[in-house]
């Protein structure tokens, strides 16, 4: 006779949310947006006056608004719960931080140059 494993014999667990949970997230990712759009503006308001570096952090300040933009994307995904749509959109989750890093050190590098 075979014995059951403690993991064959383990059940789904779901743990719920508190109260505050959801409040907590969709008032960081909307201070996020606005944070990341007013740092924008300015950056490239700036950028003819500071030169190219100010205008490589306001394309920085550009991908972590549309990397924020992008965890309301994956939101959708999962409220219409169509899981390929989540798969689709949540594996390109990292690519605006990886570009707006690039556009960082790219801002550092002509920082360093003068004009």
């Amino acid at each position: 006779m075979l014995v059951d494993s403690p993991l064959m014999l383990a059940q789904e667990t779901q743990y719920p949310a508190p109260p505050y949970f959801s409040i907590i997230v969709l008032s960081l990712l909307a201070l996020g947006v606005v944070g990341w759009l007013i740092a924008a503006v300015l950056g490239f308001a700036r950028a003819r006056a500071f030169g190219s570096s100010t205008r490589w952090f306001a394309l920085s300040a550009v991908c972590l608004l549309l990397y924020n933009l992008h965890w309301v994307l994956v939101a959708v995904s999962f409220i219409i719960a169509s899981p390929d749509a989540v798969l689709v959109v949540g594996q390109f989750i990292n690519l605006f931080v990886v570009l707006g890093a690039i556009c960082a050190i790219m801002g550092f590098i002509r920082l360093t140059n003068p004009r």
